[in-house]
């Protein structure tokens, strides 16, 4: 599913309830990473709920990115989601350009999650931001994911 897609989704949806229902449906959706994508490696460190992040770098200086995720956590799963469809398929600099504050806000996520939720949607936006700006060779700008 698109980023369009979900935020449309979202705008469509006014209950926080039924929102938190949706994410889940989101994170549900996500292709399983393989067991051996949940290493040490791909595990994103500053997230409460476990979170796995693979990642695929593309060829050139300004290489599309792919990315995959999982979490053990219903609705991190969903935030994971709304996450790499935000990022995956798109250039470094695009991915470094890109603001997931705006896009968590405009979809009213961050005023309704926890600190530690919100803490880890960051940890997820510096993480992918840092691996952009790695296969970008430039300095990583910082993250307003939360």
């Amino acid at each position: 599913m698109s980023i369009e897609e979900i935020i449309e989704g979202f705008e469509f949806i006014d209950d926080w309830e039924e929102r938190i229902r949706y994410l889940i449906e989101l994170g549900r959706e996500l292709e399983p990473l393989p067991d051996e994508a949940r290493s040490p490696a791909n595990k994103v460190q500053g997230c409460a709920s476990q979170v796995w992040l693979q990642t695929k770098v593309g060829e050139g200086d300004d290489p599309v990115l792919l990315f995959r995720g999982d979490s053990d956590a219903h609705l991190v799963k969903g935030l994971v989601a709304v996450t790499v469809a935000l990022y995956s398929g798109r250039r470094a600099r695009d991915i470094l350009a890109t603001d997931a504050g705006a896009v968590f806000d405009r979809i009213k996520l961050r005023e309704h999650l926890t600190p530690q939720r919100s803490n880890g949607l960051r940890a997820m936006v510096e993480r992918i931001k840092r691996e952009a700006a790695d296969a970008a060779k430039v300095e990583p700008t910082p993250a307003t994911g939360s």
